[in-house]
């Protein structure tokens, strides 16, 4: 009897651990987190690089030579440091070319205006009117004498004549008569042709006054002339003067030489670039960020730098300004992207981080904004979480030792953390990153990796 009881109670034990190891085996195990509380922010992640506000380009100010540049790339410039020049021989050149000019000119506007030898001509050619009217007015004068010459003679010879018929005087005394008659006549057409010489002499000197007037007055309008060339050399002595002035490129900031383009005397066109310069006490970041998250993006929120650059500890920052407008962006996978910039401003202390890393302009970053935050929420792993086919939320939830498939309302995300809003309690235990074998209710052996 008590041999069958015992063989009854070995049956018992066996079916028993034979059930139990078959039961057993239709546990999986799978690795839990449980939901808990925390502090959770939502985030734009983002490669992003340094850059500066302003850039300083040193270019040619007009085609010529430049003088070879000293300067080399890291080299500190202080505010109207002379950073690269022009050969000065050239210009100075020039501006004694353009000096002789003006004093050539000015010697000639003296000259132009100095008229006191044509006013002397002027004063003469007046005097010379007056004497040549009253040489006239004598010539006048002596050919009226000279006709009342010739008419008595002519009167005379009359007379003679009548005498002569008359035997009442002799042939030599007709023949006097007669000769003084040709000789007044002769004076008297000398008398006469000299008045009309004069006459025409006088017309043409009459001119000589106005001829005078209107050299000088030419004289003025040439002054005029010269006056406008002098003004025009002036103007471009000026332009050499600011040409002389420019020749001198000088340094707009305190800052550092970021590129040196050129470096040998060389002739270059005007426009070339020579140096870059910058501060890099202005460092800042730039991200370019697509556009669907740009929008959540808002000037002065926080924002994490980190990198291998930045080393082991971000340097923080935050926003300062996002571009209106976008930009196309192809992406390394070749997807056509549509990206806005994002500028990051840092304060003195963290740029200074940056610095003593040395990072400089053009280095590349990753960037964390964080747009959304809170500092007590409640919380699962964001692998715990997954979306059915119609977009909801969903977790395996540990229940009785199955796994339930729970829907969940979710709030803020990001890489690390998901906010549960429903559907979850504290403490509750959820599938961490569950396989696609994994089915509701199944069996499971929770294994905690906290």
């Amino acid at each position: 009897m008590k041999r069958r009881v015992l063989y009854l109670l070995l049956v018992v034990v066996t079916v028993a651990g034979l059930s139990w190891a078959w039961w057993d085996a239709q546990r999986v195990p799978v690795e839990v987190a449980s939901v808990r509380k925390a502090p959770i922010a939502e985030y734009v992640d983002q490669r992003a690089k340094t850059r500066l506000p302003h850039l300083w380009r040193i270019t040619m100010p007009y085609t010529g030579r430049v003088e070879r540049i000293t300067l080399k790339e890291g080299d500190p410039v202080s505010r109207d440091q002379v950073v690269a020049r022009m050969v000065q021989e050239d210009i100075q050149l020039e501006l004694q070319a353009a000096q002789a000019a003006i004093q050539r000119l000015q010697a000639a506007i003296a000259e132009s205006e100095d008229t006191s030898v044509e006013q002397t001509v002027l004063d003469q050619s007046r005097e010379y009117v007056v004497s040549m009217d009253r040489t006239v007015e004598a010539a006048r004068e002596r050919m009226r004498a000279g006709k009342a010459r010739l008419e008595f003679a002519q009167q005379h010879f009359q007379r003679v004549s009548a005498l002569f018929e008359t035997k009442a005087i002799t042939r030599e005394q007709w023949e006097q008569a007669q000769l003084e008659l040709i000789q007044a006549d002769v004076n008297y057409q000398q008398d006469r042709l000299v008045y009309q010489a004069l006459v025409a002499l006088r017309t043409a000197t009459a001119l000589l006054p106005k001829s005078v007037s209107q050299y000088i007055q030419r004289k003025k309008l040439r002054t005029q002339v010269l006056r406008k060339e002098l003004a025009e050399a002036q103007a471009r002595l000026e332009q050499l003067r600011l040409k002389d002035r420019r020749s001198r490129m000088t340094s707009p900031c305190d800052g550092v030489v970021l590129r040196r383009l050129v470096s040998n005397r060389r002739y270059l066109a005007a426009g070339t670039e020579l140096l870059h310069l910058g501060d890099l006490r202005q460092l800042e970041v730039e991200a370019e960020i697509l556009t669907q998250d740009a929008v959540s993006v808002r000037p002065g929120q926080q924002v994490a730098i980190y990198g291998p650059a930045v080393g082991p500890e971000p340097v923080r920052g935050t926003v300062a300004q996002i571009y209106p407008a976008g930009f196309t962006k192809v992406s390394s996978l070749g997807v056509e992207q549509q990206r806005v910039k994002v500028i990051v401003q840092l304060d003195d202390a963290e740029r200074e981080k940056l610095l003593r890393r040395g990072v400089g302009v053009g280095y590349r970053l990753r960037v964390r904004i964080f747009t959304r935050r809170k500092e007590q929420a409640l919380v699962v792993p964001r692998s715990a979480a997954f979306q059915n086919p119609e977009g909801r939320w969903q977790v395996f939830v540990v229940r009785q030792g199955r796994a339930r498939l729970q829907p969940i309302e979710v709030g803020l995300t990001n890489d690390q953390q998901v906010e549960v809003l429903s559907g979850l309690s504290l403490g509750e235990q959820v599938v961490l990153a569950p396989e696609s074998s994994l089915r509701p209710d199944q069996r499971v052996v929770p294994i905690s990796l906290e």
